[in-house]
């Protein structure tokens, strides 16, 4: 599992969750966004507002971790109004991956060090005029998505970079 922050100010250090480590809330809680991913938004943002914008997964839908987000972030929207599993609203999950791994696949990976060794490195050369369209187009992703009442939906537009 790896994690990442965009915001048009920039892009947070690339995250691991460590192979053998179990998938957890408390890790995902303490861990990765407790120890890794806050502090590189706070740095980011020089703790002026931000989104801590959420998917569906168990572990970030997890009670204490809702609390924890709740106290360590500003306005925090609570889960109640996320759609289910909407990777449309997420830049990252809308296009920033897809950008990511189109880098990375580039050719053959050996092995999962391989594989965390180029994730680094494209994420450190990764362009960050693509962030600031998939983050423009945010608000766009969301009014298609209150007009469908949080169901799938097909957006009708696309995502220009370039390599």
């Amino acid at each position: 599992m790896v994690s990442v922050g965009v915001s048009k100010l920039g892009c947070s250090a690339i995250h691991f969750v460590e192979l053998g480590v179990e998938r957890n809330a408390e890790h995902h809680r303490n861990n990765l966004r407790g120890q890794k991913l806050l502090p590189d938004i706070r740095r980011l943002s020089q703790d002026e507002f931000f989104v801590f914008q959420r998917d569906g997964a168990p572990a970030h839908r997890a009670r204490d971790t809702i609390t924890f987000l709740e106290r360590q972030t500003t306005d925090f929207i609570p889960p109640t109004p996320w759609p289910p599993n909407s990777p449309n609203l997420s830049p990252v999950d809308h296009s920033v991956w897809n950008v990511l791994q189109e880098k990375v696949y580039r050719c053959k990976i050996a092995d999962v060090d391989e594989l965390q060794t180029r994730l680094i490195d494209d994420w450190a050369q990764f362009n960050q005029s693509i962030v600031d369209a998939a983050i423009s187009q945010w608000r766009r992703r969301l009014s298609s998505c209150v007009l469908v009442r949080g169901a799938h939906f097909e957006p009708h537009f696309s995502l220009l970079y370039a390599n």
